[in-house]
Parts: C-alpha cells; sequence; structure tokens
C-alpha cells in the first residue's frame, strides 16, 4: 500500500463530497488491516492519535416525544415505562455543566424529547447556551428539526454545535420511522450549516440494517456540502418496549469498520464513539480508537441510558496511554 493508495498525500488527507456508494463499499469490505492502516494515517494526519475530546449529554426534556423512532425510549409511542417531564429549570443545567466541566469535559451537550422546539421555550434555551458558553466550555443542543429562525437565534446565543443524526441509510430509515423523513432531516442540517452553526450528525448501527445501509450513511455525510464537524456512531442499546428491543447485534469488528470508514471520507471531523459503549470491550473501544475515533461522551448517563463511568473511562485511558484531551493539530 502506498502513500496515495491511503489518501494522505503529502501529509494532508484529501477532503472529498464526491464519493460513491461503490467507491466507499471498496474501502468497507478492505482486509481488516488494510483498512486500519489506511484509516490510522488519516487520523495521525490531522489528530493527536493519543488524545480524546470528551463530550457530556444531558436530557433538559425527558420523554413524551411525538416522533415514532423504532429505537428510542422517548417517543410516547412505545411502552417503555419513561415518564415525561417539563424542560429542565436553567440554573439546574449550569449547575451540572460546571460538574461536567470539573470533571474533565470540554463540550457540553443538551437534548431535548421534541420534534422542534417551541418558540414559549427558546428564551430557556437561548439561557442555557449563554450559561454553558459562559463557563468556557463549548456548546452543542439537540432539539429536533429547526427553522432558520431558530438557527438564527441559537447562533446568537452562541451556540457551537447542533446535532441531528440521520441514524441510518435512506433505504433503510423508513423501516425505523415514519413520522419524519430522510429529507427534512437533511433540510434541518442544511439551515444550520446556512446559520453558521457547527454540524454535529452521524448514526446508529446495530437496528437490522446491512453493512450496505452503514456504508450508504456515510456517504450521504461525506458528501454534504461540508462535513459535519462531528460524527457520533452509535450502537444501538435495545430497550424493552420499543420496536428494536431485539436488535443490537452487531460483530464488534463491524462496528470497528465504520469508525474507519468514517475516518477515511470525513478527514476532519471529530469522530465520536457515542451510545452503547457499555456493551463494547476495552478491546473494541481500542480498536475504535485506532481507526480513527477521537471524541467520547463521559458521564454514567447518556440522556436516558447507561454509558461507562468516570474512573472506567480514565482506567481505559491510563492502559491506552490516552490523554484526556482533544487539540486539532491543525484546523479542518
Amino acid at each position: 500500500m502506498n502513500m496515495h493508495s491511503t489518501g494522505v498525500i503529502d501529509g494532508e488527507p484529501k477532503v472529498r463530497h464526491d464519493w460513491t456508494q461503490k467507491e466507499a463499499q471498496s474501502l468497507y469490505d478492505l482486509p481488516f488491516n488494510d483498512l486500519l492502516l489506511r484509516a490510522h494515517l488519516v487520523h495521525r494526519a490531522m489528530f493527536d492519535p493519543n488524545a480524546i475530546q470528551r463530550s457530556q449529554l444531558l436530557s433538559i426534556k425527558t420523554g413524551g416525544c411525538p416522533e415514532d423512532c423504532g429505537y428510542c425510549s422517548q417517543s410516547a409511542h412505545h411502552k417503555t415505562g419513561l415518564k415525561a417531564s417539563k424542560l429542565a429549570e436553567v440554573e439546574r443545567v449550569i449547575a451540572e455543566a460546571k460538574k461536567a466541566r470539573h470533571a474533565g469535559a470540554t463540550r457540553y451537550c443538551m437534548g431535548a424529547a421534541w420534534r422542534s422546539p417551541k418558540e414559549r421555550d427558546m428564551d430557556a434555551i437561548v439561557a442555557m447556551v449563554e450559561g454553558v458558553k459562559a463557563l468556557g466550555m463549548e456548546t452543542c443542543m439537540t432539539l429536533g428539526m429547526l427553522t432558520p429562525h431558530d438557527t438564527t437565534r441559537l447562533k446568537n446565543a452562541g451556540l457551537d454545535y447542533y446535532n441531528h443524526n440521520i441514524d441510518t441509510s435512506e433505504r433503510h430509515y423508513k423501516k425505523i420511522i415514519t413520522t419524519r423523513t430522510f429529507a427534512d432531516r437533511l433540510e434541518t442540517l442544511a439551515h444550520v450549516r446556512a446559520s453558521g452553526i457547527k454540524v454535529c450528525s452521524g448514526g446508529i448501527v446495530g437496528m437490522g440494517e446491512e453493512k450496505v445501509d452503514r456504508v450508504d450513511m456515510l456517504v450521504t455525510l461525506a458528501n454534504l456540502p461540508e462535513h459535519p464537524q462531528s460524527v457520533p456512531v452509535n450502537l444501538l442499546i435495545p430497550v424493552k418496549g420499543t420496536p428494536l428491543e431485539k436488535e443490537g447485534k452487531i460483530d464488534p469488528l463491524e462496528f470497528v469498520r465504520t469508525i474507519a470508514l468514517a475516518r477515511i471520507m470525513m478527514p476532519a471531523s471529530d469522530v465520536r464513539l457515542s451510545a452503547g459503549r457499555t456493551a463494547m470491550s476495552a478491546e473494541t473501544q481500542a480498536l475504535c480508537f485506532f481507526a480513527g475515533a477521537n471524541s467520547i461522551f463521559a458521564g454514567e448517563t447518556l440522556l436516558t441510558k447507561d454509558n461507562p463511568g468516570e474512573d472506567e473511562d480514565a482506567a481505559l485511558f491510563g492502559r491506552l496511554g490516552i490523554k484526556n484531551a482533544g487539540a486539532r493539530l491543525r484546523a479542518p
């Protein structure tokens, strides 16, 4: 394998927006060691390979969502036993953000179980963004679909990132969600990009999809006008009472392949190892970090689901010689 075939030329990965499904699939299907070498060379060219950025996620409004996403414990369509809550008080959110900062998180993500935010809630949302920014942390929100007016307000408040996952391939999407379309998601991403807010968008694997769907999901993201600055890759956590409660089975090496392909196709993006780490061995996570994952969600809870605690992550990072940071070697 020569340097040109790895996608790294003169030390710089080539950033592209014209990937074909066939080309991406051929990368995904490479011998495992070849795929990992290629991904790691791209990763090492753009990032410190021994540093991981930590984000923390808080549910600011839980349950009662009118969407029917088949994986979600917070959907009003599913009988998961989760009770709906009101929007959290701004002061509580800021207090939790302070704790996250003290624990080493550099980005604070706030999620509400909505189809889209209502105007009556925007003042509180803006205050949360402003309060977390005042702590010196990066801010991220996930609130469902947005209008251009919403994105303008969030941008003016100082929001750094907006998360809106495409979840899976367009082909598989209709088997997972019926209450909003794949095109709806892309439209919100377009509004976010137009406002100047950074995009955080990825998906979930283990939802009964085929490997072609994982590839197609990444092709969609890599061929956007601008690569998402953050690409979270989630492993489904099956929740009793949801349509996907019996899914989630996936070969760990297939998950690592997905991480590696994301790194190759979106070389300057943060690739985040997100939900599902509690089901991953230390060895699987280590392979993901080698393949290009350079960000994690920290803290014991992700919205309503379990996540490895600080002590567990610290022990793993210590074994791997990984620093609790995430500084770029160069700007994208």
